[in-house]
C-alpha cells in the first residue's frame, strides 16, 4: 500500500518534506472532481516553504492515507453509479450585495431600503450589541450606504452616524451584564484599552471575569463575555506581539464547559422567537470575531439548482423531512438516515475498519436502486444489507445531498476555521456556526456526530480512533462535488489537514458546540426586556398570551385557586398542568436546583402517571425577560429567580 510521509503540522514551516509517492501516483490517487495538475515531486520540494497553519491538529504520528483512500473510494463510487451531480452555480455578488444580504440575515433589513423608516425594532436590537458586534454592523451598513449612493437607488439611504447615535442613546441603561455596557460607535476601534477592559469586566492583566469558585484554566471556555470582545482585548494587550498559537499539538485539550448557576442553555431549549434572535446575534458575533482575527467571512448562495422532489439519495433534507413527517409526525431526522445508522449498529460497532472499509461498488449501486423503489413501501429486505455496505450508503447519502450538510451558505466559513490562530478561537467559531446551520441540517449533523462518537467509543476493537474517523468523514462533508473544487497540491494538502482537523473538533466537542453562549442569551434577555418596556398593551392581554403557552383549562383553574395568590417572598409557585400535583409552592434556598423541583413533583405521582421518569418532563422558565427556556438539571433556582423575577415556572414535556 502506498504511504506518504507527512511532516509535523504543529510547526509553522515544513523543511525537507519527503514525498514517497510518484507524481503519477498522486495524480491517480487524487482524481474525479478533485483532480489537480501536479508538478513533479522535485519541483514541489523546490517551492518556498508554505505556512501550515498552527491551527491544524498534529498529524505527527499519522499519514493522510485514510483521507486519500476515501477520496479514491468516492471517485469509484461515482464512476460505478454513472451519475454526475449537476454543478452548483454560485453567484458572485455585486458590490454591496453581500453586505445587504448579511444585514437581512442579521435581522437588520429595515436599516436600509424601503423599510428604512421603520427601524425602531432595529434600534432596540442594536442597543444590545457589544462594541465589536456594533463595529461589524457599522462596517456593513457603511458599505451598503455607499453602494446605494453610487447606484443612486430611490430608497431612503441610512446615515450610519444617525443609526449609531440613536443606538448610543439607548445603551445608557443596561441591566444585564458588563459585556453589554456602554456599547459605542467604534470610531477609535481599540485605542481605549482601559475602557474596553472595564466594559468587559477584564482587568489590565487580561483576566476574564469568572465565578470565584472556578479556577482560571487554559482549557476553560468563557461563555459570559463575547468571543469577539475577548479576541479584541487579547489583540489590544498583545500589540507588540502578533497573535500566535503557542499551543502544543500532540492532542486536543479538554475544553471545559463552565458551570453557570443560572443554567447552561442548549440548542433546542429556547422558544422559536428567542432562537431567531440567537441566530441573528450569532451571525453578527461570528462576523465580528472573523473581522478581529483578519479572516474574511463570505456567505454563498446557489442561484441554479435542479433537485429531486422525491426519493432518498440526492434529495434536499427539507424535502426528505416533508416526506417523512407524513409517515412519522414530528420526526426531525430523515428516516433513511436513521435506518442506515441503526443497521450499522445492529452489526456491532466493534467491527474492525468500520467506516474505513468500503462496501462492494456493484452491491452499493444495486442497493441504492432497490432502496429508492422499496424503502417507503416497507418491502426492502434490510437483512440483505451488510454492515460495510450500510456504512458506505450512509456516506453516500451525505455527499449526494444537493447542498452540503454543513450548508452551502456556511461551508467556506467552516473551512476557514482552520485559519484561526488558536484552538479556542476555532472552538468559538464552530460553536457559532453550528447555531447558524438550518435546523434540519443541524439536527442531522447532531445525529451523525453522536453516531461517530459511539463508533469511536469502541476504538479498542474496531481500530477507529477519532483521528481516523475525522480523516474518513472530512471529504464526505466538506467536498461538495458540484462546486468543482480544484486546488493545487499545496492547497489540497492544506484542505485535507484543515478539514480533517475541523471534523475532529466537531466530533470531540459536540456537547459544547450545541451550547448557546451565555452572553448571547443575556443579549436576548435584554432585547426582550427593552421590548417589554415599549409594550403598552393592557395587562389582561399579556396575561392571556401567557396562558396560551400551556394547557389553558388547567391553568385557568389554578389561577382561580385562592392558595396560589400572594406567594410569599423567597417562594416560587411551580405549575405542572399535566401531572396529578398541578401546583406546588417551593421555598427557594441557596442549594435548590431544577432537578430537586422535578424530583418533588415526580415523587408524588401515582398510578399511570408514575411511569414518568426523569428526562421525560422538564422545568421551564416562561415569560419575564425570556420567551420560554427549558432548564438544565443543575440550574440554581434562587439565582435564576433573581435574574428573571417575573418568570413563571412550569413542568411539561419538550415539544416533538
Amino acid at each position: 500500500m502506498r504511504r506518504e510521509s507527512i511532516p509535523s503540522i504543529g510547526k509553522s514551516h515544513c523543511k525537507g518534506t519527503e514525498v514517497l509517492l510518484s507524481p503519477q501516483d498522486l495524480s491517480n490517487r487524487r482524481s474525479g472532481q478533485y483532480t489537480v495538475n501536479h508538478e513533479s515531486s522535485k519541483k514541489v520540494a523546490e517551492k518556498p516553504p508554505f505556512d501550515r497553519s498552527s491551527s491544524q491538529d498534529s498529524l505527527d504520528d499519522l499519514s493522510l492515507e485514510d483521507y486519500w483512500t476515501e477520496l479514491e473510494n468516492i471517485k469509484k463510487s461515482r464512476e460505478n453509479r454513472h451519475e454526475e451531480q449537476e454543478e452548483v452555480v454560485v453567484k458572485e455578488p455585486d458590490e454591496g450585495e453581500l453586505e445587504e444580504e448579511w444585514l437581512k440575515e442579521a435581522g437588520l433589513s429595515n436599516l436600509f431600503g424601503d423599510c428604512a423608516g421603520d427601524s425602531q425594532e432595529s434600534m432596540v436590537f442594536l442597543s444590545t450589541l457589544t462594541r465589536t458586534q456594533a463595529a461589524a454592523v457599522q462596517k456593513r451598513v457603511e458599505t451598503v450606504s455607499q453602494t446605494m449612493r453610487k447606484k443612486n437607488k430611490q430608497h431612503q439611504i441610512p446615515d450610519v452616524r444617525d443609526i449609531f447615535a440613536q443606538r448610543g442613546e439607548s445603551t445608557e441603561k443596561v441591566p444585564y451584564g458588563s459585556e453589554l455596557e456602554s456599547v459605542r460607535t467604534n470610531e477609535n476601534k481599540y485605542k481605549e484599552k482601559h475602557d474596553l477592559a472595564s466594559n468587559l469586566g477584564i482587568s489590565e492583566k487580561n483576566s476574564p471575569c469568572l465565578p470565584e469558585d472556578v479556577p482560571v484554566s487554559e482549557t476553560d471556555i468563557n461563555l459570559e463575555i463575547s468571543f469577539a470582545e475577548q479576541a479584541a482585548n487579547l489583540k489590544e494587550t498583545s500589540k507588540e506581539k502578533p497573535l500566535e498559537n503557542k499551543e502544543e499539538y500532540n492532542s486536543l485539550p479538554s475544553f471545559r464547559l463552565p458551570k453557570d448557576k443560572t443554567g447552561n442553555t442548549r440548542i433546542g431549549d429556547l422558544a422559536p422567537q428567542d432562537m431567531k434572535k440567537v441566530c441573528y446575534l450569532a451571525l453578527i458575533e461570528l462576523t465580528a470575531l472573523y473581522d478581529i482575527l483578519g479572516i474574511e467571512l463570505k456567505q454563498q448562495k446557489a442561484v441554479k439548482m435542479k433537485t429531486k422532489d422525491s426519493g432518498l439519495f440526492g434529495v434536499p433534507l427539507s424535502v426528505l423531512l416533508e416526506q417523512d413527517q407524513k409517515r412519522v409526525p414530528g420526526t426531525r431526522i430523515p428516516l433513511i438516515f436513521q435506518k442506515l445508522i441503526s443497521r450499522i449498529e445492529e452489526g456491532g460497532l466493534e467491527t474492525e475498519g468500520l467506516l474505513r472499509i468500503p462496501g462492494a461498488a456493484i452491491r452499493i449501486k444495486n442497493l441504492c436502486q432497490e432502496l429508492e423503489a422499496k424503502f417507503y413501501e416497507g418491502t426492502f429486505n434490510w437483512e440483505s444489507v451488510k454492515q460495510h455496505d450500510a456504512a458506505s450508503l450512509l456516506k453516500l447519502f451525505i455527499r449526494e445531498l444537493p447542498q452540503p450538510l454543513l450548508s452551502l451558505e456556511y461551508l467556506k466559513a467552516f473551512q476557514a476555521v482552520q485559519n484561526l490562530p488558536s484552538k479556542k478561537h476555532q472552538l468559538q467559531a464552530l460553536n457559532l456556526l453550528v447555531i447558524l446551520l438550518p435546523e434540519t441540517n443541524r439536527d442531522t449533523l447532531k445525529a451523525l456526530l453522536e453516531f461517530l462518537q459511539r463508533v469511536i467509543d469502541n476504538r479498542e476493537k474496531n481500530k477507529m480512533t477519532v483521528r481516523n474517523v475525522a480523516m474518513i468523514m472530512a471529504p464526505n462533508l466538506f467536498m461538495c462535488p458540484g462546486l468543482s473544487i480544484k486546488p493545487n497540491e499545496q492547497g489540497e494538502f492544506v484542505m485535507a489537514t484543515g478539514t480533517a482537523n475541523v471534523m475532529h473538533f466537531l466530533i470531540k466537542y459536540q456537547k459544547l458546540l450545541w451550547t448557546i453562549p451565555k452572553f448571547i442569551v443575556t443579549q436576548v434577555r435584554k432585547h426582550n426586556s427593552e421590548n417589554h418596556k415599549k409594550d403598552k398593551k393592557d395587562k389582561a392581554v399579556k396575561k392571556l398570551l401567557k396562558k396560551m403557552a400551556y394547557d389553558r383549562e388547567k391553568y385557568e383553574k389554578q389561577d382561580k385557586n385562592p392558595s396560589d395568590a400572594d406567594v410569599p417572598q423567597g417562594v416560587i409557585r411551580v405549575q405542572a398542568p399535566h401531572l396529578s400535583k398541578v401546583s406546588m409552592a417551593i421555598q427557594l434556598t441557596e442549594e435548590l436546583k431544577a432537578s430537586d423541583v422535578l424530583a418533588r413533583f415526580l415523587s408524588q405521582e401515582s398510578g399511570v402517571v408514575q411511569t414518568l421518569k426523569k428526562g421525560e418532563v422538564f422545568l421551564y422558565e416562561i415569560g419575564g425577560n425570556i420567551g420560554e427556556r427549558c432548564l438544565d438539571d443543575d440550574t440554581y433556582m434562587k439565582d435564576l429567580h433573581q435574574l428573571n423575577p417575573n418568570a413563571e415556572w412550569v413542568i411539561k414535556s419538550k415539544p416533538a
